[in-house]
């Protein structure tokens, strides 16, 4: 059996140390609702990064992770904190063992002071739409 897994790390700066030690605060009242879903979402860590002055929080996956719940705690920190400008990340679909469509990737831009995500792309759709149709190139469209 293959156990398939999402993988990322990143960093988003929230400005200031105090902004850091409230987003933990943040990030466990999020892990909680997550842990209570059903099924339990997968999450990721988090953890400040001193050596970026104490203002940067670094996300990753465990094991695995779930990047929806990653843009989730970035706007919910981007309200809190009143951060702006574009914020992204990418991610790694992978499998334990060789698998036909069973490793992709993608990527999501969001814009901080707007609350919302701007532009994404999925590898797995893009690659499934350029075979099947030739169609365009513009990710802006997924």
């Amino acid at each position: 059996m293959a156990d398939y897994f999402t993988h990322f790390s990143c960093l988003l700066d929230v400005g200031t140390p105090q902004n850091a030690a409230r987003a933990l605060d943040l990030y466990n009242r999020l892990s909680e609702d997550g842990a209570a879903e059903d099924p339990p979402s997968d999450g990721f860590l988090l953890s400040i990064q001193p050596e970026h002055g104490g203002t940067q929080l670094w996300i990753r996956d465990d094991v695995t992770g779930d990047p929806q719940r990653v843009i989730d705690f970035v706007l919910l920190c981007a309200k809190t904190f009143g951060l702006t400008g574009r914020w992204g990340f990418q991610y790694a679909n992978t499998c334990s063992r060789p698998r036909i469509d069973a490793f992709s990737g993608g990527a999501h831009v969001v814009d901080l002071g707007a609350g919302q995500s701007v532009a994404w792309i999925g590898t797995h759709g893009w690659l499934a739409d350029m075979l099947a149709t030739g169609g365009s190139d513009d990710a802006e469209d997924r």
